[in-house]
């Protein structure tokens, strides 16, 4: 099995409260002169009571066009990433130099050579490291990283692997755009970074009460005609977000079976799951999942929490949940937990944990 040995997270330097975002979306979103009622009362709807971006707000104004928003991406998400990668070593006990494998997964920008590879020499990780850059999970990136991390140490189960999440979604919302899917986009999203540190099998892991769970198993499913339900639309602009209303009666349609047949192949039902960390895809998928999956009102506190300090922060939010879960009152040793995100395709990763 994979033992996580560390997930530590990282949050973009300026803290906002809702309403000074919102007021920053009035002026850069809405056309002058247009009713703000609407962009209110979404923001209001959002349960976000503060976030944190990448840039002092005035500045999101001044982004012209898709290259300057992504070379503030680039240049932001290397300083967060490389921040959230020590934190996550530091807090396992391991040196970069120890690390085999690093993922990344981002869906908020673009560069080539990728974010990892310009971690490497600023990390100081080992120049035959392995890397493994993923792109346009959205939501879900973080819960598939975990999985793609737990394929590889199967097969080599003494490695380590570092799992990095940076997501910039402040440099994504779109000027001049009133539609209803930006506006809720704007609502929901703040900017933020993930590390997860993961030993294989046969790789000694620190002796203490802080090291995390093992991942037993994971699972993937990607629905059927739903390629426009959430995603994006690349224009000049740079990233116009797709987001379908009807993502709740997805989520109600297909969840329960997946999360049922997935536990029920390892002899587990849905009671007898002592954490559910969930991403915080917002206030209507958060309700959706809690009935689709008949969970008791407090069994995504941890994620409710989540949402309203710092909002969703796409792939990262899913590993920051996980991380305020080992940092509270952990699960009894020994039971079983699952992480779950859902994102672009539409698709539903699970990951089965064991405390």
């Amino acid at each position: 099995m994979t033992r996580i040995a560390a997930v530590h997270g990282a949050l973009a330097p300026h803290r906002r409260t809702q309403s000074e975002i919102t007021d920053m979306v009035a002026r850069t979103c809405l056309p002058e002169g247009t009713d703000r009622r609407v962009l209110d009362r979404l923001h209001r709807s959002a349960k976000v009571g503060s976030r944190h971006m990448t840039l002092p707000l005035e500045r999101y104004g001044e982004l012209d066009g898709f290259g300057a928003s992504n070379d503030v991406f680039i240049a932001a998400a290397t300083d967060l990433g490389a921040k959230a990668v020590r934190g996550a070593l530091h807090t396992a006990g391991l040196t970069a130099a120890d690390v085999d494998l690093l993922i990344f997964t981002s869906v908020t920008g673009i560069a080539t050579p990728s974010i990892d590879a310009r971690l490497v020499g600023r990390l100081g990780l080992r120049p035959d490291v392995k890397r493994l850059p993923l792109f346009g999970l959205g939501c879900a990136g973080g819960a598939a990283g975990l999985a793609r991390m737990h394929d590889y140490l199967l097969g080599r189960p003494g490695h380590v692997a570092v799992l990095l999440s940076v997501e910039l979604c402040s440099l994504t919302f779109q000027r001049n755009d009133a539609s209803m899917a930006n506006l809720v986009a704007t609502a929901l999203f703040g900017d933020g970074a993930a590390a997860v540190v993961a030993c294989g099998e046969n790789r000694p892991v620190r002796p203490d009460e802080n090291v995390g769970p093992t991942i037993v198993d994971t699972r993937s499913h990607l629905y059927p005609d739903t390629g426009r339900v959430m995603g994006w639309d690349i224009k000049d602009s740079g990233f116009q977000v797709v987001l379908d209303p009807q993502v709740p009666d997805v989520v109600r349609r297909y969840l329960a079976d997946d999360v049922e047949g997935f536990l029920g192949d390892h002899g587990i039902k849905p009671k007898d799951v002592t954490a559910w960390v969930c991403h915080p895809g917002g206030p209507k998928v958060l309700q959706a999942v809690t009935e689709a999956l008949d969970l008791p009102e407090e069994a995504l506190d941890v994620t409710w929490r989540h949402l309203a300090d710092v909002g969703n922060l796409s792939s990262s939010s899913v590993l920051h949940v996980l991380r305020d879960t080992l940092a509270g009152r952990r699960p009894p040793p020994g039971t079983p937990g699952v992480l779950l995100a859902m994102g672009p395709g539409f698709a539903c990763e699970l990951v089965l944990l064991r405390w």
